[in-house]
């Protein structure tokens, strides 16, 4: 499966080559690193440092009598800020250094006392506890040892002295202050009184919940008759409303129903309109009879408001009808005037507890502002009376604190004379940056050379720089073994022909892999190849030699024509003669047959013969054409040896009569001039490049990528490694 490159991976990866690459400057910088620091670290002094420890605590005694317990307490006004820090900033104070510089007699070069400021005394608090260790580093065992016991006993001296100047103090500041204490807690007390009397006050707090008791008493009563007065004055609506009559008519009109004479009236009236109505049915208005009882009609209308009149004393007229109410009428008007009566009586009492609350809220409203200066006073007065009482009791810790002496410091450890060295700042600093300078200058150095190194470094730095597919990978290869079916010429066979080599070896791989390329990277089949190089040293000739072996071992007839006529290494690597070669057959004093020395069953081996004077006149010649045609005729592959291109340009002539270019590169040994100048030429010739061959790459100085498929392979077939090939072509 293809895997993504991320830009961050390969970054680094690039970087971590280049460390591989150049590990050698890395190394020798490192070390001349640590040796110069190592020089600086033996040239120092040894140093002896010795320690003391100082106790800060309250006095024992202080502690248990609860007296005089805050004299001396170490407490800092930052809660965040350990008290031992201010401490430790009080042990390396000017004053108390000099002191003890003075002391132990410590002087500088010109003889005077030390300066405190270049005397570097260490104090710091041991974690959890209240100790502060006091320490110090001299060249002299001795020094160091009394300039930390003379600090600390200074130290404890001056903090005796300090608290019992406190102490002193603090008695005159109290004397004074409780003087005028007790006269201010004199005139509260004789407030409060005053004010009591003037008010008129025993206990405040109770007669206001009783007049708040009072209050809800009475809101429940006035609640209760709200209530009562709704629900009469509802009934008195109602019946009202059914008599449909005023209050004043009403009691007119029970009162008249209850005299007799009226009633007496009222029933003879009630009579003649019976007869009325009931002769109209029987006579016209205009008959005698209906005329008659008419009259009558008047007549006792008139008698019953005469009588009307006199029981009322006034002429108002009293409708006939209201006189006839009846008797439940008669008994809705008596209801209707008794609820009235009830309603009254509700909305005198309801107006009574009223004025009855408001004198109980406006005796309580007053209260809290009695409350509050009542309470304004008696905290004056408590205020007074606890400030009184603290500055006695604070006298009396001071009173037994003058007869104390103790400070709140106490050396529990005296430094003792140094017996060892110790490793100063300085070393440390010298060792660990002798390291990391050595590191860093090591991995700056490496990247500074292979920045001036003008070489491409690596096979991906060749393939973007020419621009051409990679066809091959030949990785370093070194070997004391001999092949093992070359019988006749294995002795004189080169140990860097390695194609009869056991095929489980991973660079016999890398050949049966370019040869089965050359299958992939043309439209038509490729018969005649090129193998150059830009300049001499890349290993082109080797890599001839490799591939045609290669191909000879997969069963193809392979002739090997080395056409590098200015220095010819064939006959060399093959371990064949050259008296007889490709010179000699193209000038026609040798036949083909004389110059081909079979070197196996498939490979056959063509040397450049005796060297001319111009070789390109030959290479450039209807003969040399004619010739590859005639090999053609008996061969699978021809594979022509060739100068490099840099300086000569046999290649680029010879190329354009074959099928294709293979130019071999070798990481680190192509510099880019030459690179330039070679692909410079290939482009103008208009050759078919058929790709590169990376020959001599170092696998520990690539991307793994390149190698992934150059792992061991024992007993694999050469279909198989065709068919991965093919595989990483077009990945």
């Amino acid at each position: 499966m293809q895997t993504k490159d991320y830009p961050e991976q390969i970054e680094i990866q690039q970087y971590w080559l280049v460390l591989k690459r150049r590990w050698t400057v890395v190394v020798a910088v490192f070390l001349a690193s640590v040796g110069l620091s190592g020089f600086a670290i033996l040239k120092q002094k040894p140093q002896y440092e010795a320690s003391g420890m100082l106790l800060f605590k309250l006095d024992r005694i202080s502690s248990l009598t609860k007296a005089g317990e805050k004299i001396g307490d170490l407490e800092s006004l930052v809660r965040e800020v350990n008290p031992l820090t201010t401490q430790a900033v009080i042990l390396k104070s000017k004053p108390l250094l000099k002191e003890a510089i003075n002391t132990v007699g410590i002087v500088d070069k010109k003889g005077k006392p030390l300066d405190p400021e270049l005397l570097k005394i260490k104090v710091e608090p041991i974690v959890g506890t209240d100790v502060l260790k006091v320490s110090y580093t001299s060249e002299k065992p001795e020094l160091s040892a009394s300039l930390v016991n003379e600090v600390m006993q200074s130290y404890v001296k001056n903090n005796i002295q300090s608290n019992s100047s406190q102490v002193l103090a603090a008695g005159e500041f109290i004397k004074q202050q409780l003087q005028l204490s007790q006269q201010e807690l004199e005139r509260t007390a004789e407030a409060v009184r005053k004010f009591k009397n003037k008010n008129k006050i025993i206990e405040l707090p109770q007669e206001a919940s009783a007049a708040i008791s009072n209050i809800s008493q009475l809101d429940g009563e006035i609640n209760q008759s709200r209530a009562m007065l709704a629900d009469v004055s509802a009934q008195e609506a109602q019946v009202g409303n059914q008599l449909n009559l005023q209050r004043k008519q009403a009691i007119k009109i029970t009162s008249l129903n209850q005299i007799p004479g009226v009633q007496d009236v009222l029933g003879e009236l009630q009579k003649v309109q019976t007869k009325l109505a009931s002769e109209r049915t029987r006579y016209t208005d205009d008959h005698p009879f209906i005329i008659s009882l008419k009259n009558q009609e008047k007549n006792l209308n008139l008698l019953l408001q005469q009588r009307v009149d006199q029981v009322t004393g006034s002429k108002e007229n009293v409708s006939v009808g209201n006189l006839q109410i009846g008797k439940i009428k008669e008994n809705l008007a008596t209801q209707y005037l008794q609820l009235q009566v009830q309603r009254q009586g509700l909305e005198k009492k309801l107006q009574a507890l009223s004025n009855i609350r408001g004198i109980y809220q406006q005796k309580l409203a007053i209260m809290p502002n009695l409350e509050k200066q009542q309470g304004d006073l008696e905290r004056k007065l408590t205020v007074a009376q606890t400030n009184f009482q603290n500055l006695v009791s604070r006298q009396k810790e001071i009173q037994i604190a003058e007869k104390q002496t103790n400070g709140n410091a106490k050396i529990i450890e005296l430094a003792e004379i140094p017996k060892k060295p110790v490793l100063s700042k300085l070393t440390l600093m010298l060792a660990g940056g002798g390291v990391f300078a050595g590191l860093l200058l090591g991995v700056s150095a490496a990247f500074f050379v292979d920045l001036i190194d003008k070489s491409l470094k690596t096979v991906k730095e060749i393939e973007i720089f020419f621009g051409y597919s990679l066809v091959g990978l030949i990785p370093k290869f070194e070997s004391n073994s001999k092949p093992i079916y070359l019988n006749l010429m294995e002795d004189a066979i080169a140990d860097k022909i390695i194609a009869g080599y056991t095929p489980s070896l991973m660079i016999h791989q890398a050949y049966q892999m370019l040869q089965a390329n050359l299958k992939f990277i043309s439209h038509k089949k490729v018969r005649t190849i090129v193998v150059t190089s830009s300049v001499t040293g890349e290993g082109k000739s080797e890599v001839c030699a490799n591939l045609s072996g290669a191909l000879a071992q997969a069963g193809r007839r392979v002739l090997l024509v080395d056409t590098d006529m200015h220095s010819p290494s064939q006959h060399h690597l093959w371990g064949v003669m050259n008296s007889v070669g490709l010179s000699n057959i193209i000038v026609g004093q040798d036949e083909f047959s004389q110059g081909v020395q079979v070197v196996t069953k498939y490979l056959s081996v063509l040397t450049a013969g005796v060297q001319p004077p111009n070789p390109l006149a030959l290479i450039d010649s209807d003969r040399m054409t004619s010739l590859i045609e005639k090999f053609s005729q008996s061969y699978d592959y021809i594979v022509f040896d060739t100068p490099p291109l840099v300086n000569t340009v046999d290649a680029a002539v010879l190329g354009k009569m074959v099928d294709g270019v293979l130019l071999v590169a070798q990481p680190g040994v192509l510099d880019l001039a030459s690179a330039t100048a070679a692909k410079s030429l290939l482009d103008r010739s208009e050759v078919h490049v058929l790709g590169i061959i990376a020959n001599g790459v170092n696998i520990k100085q690539e991307r793994d990528g390149y190698f992934y498929h150059s792992k061991r392979r024992v007993g694999q077939s050469v279909a198989k490694t065709e068919m991965e090939i093919e595989q990483f072509m077009y990945k």
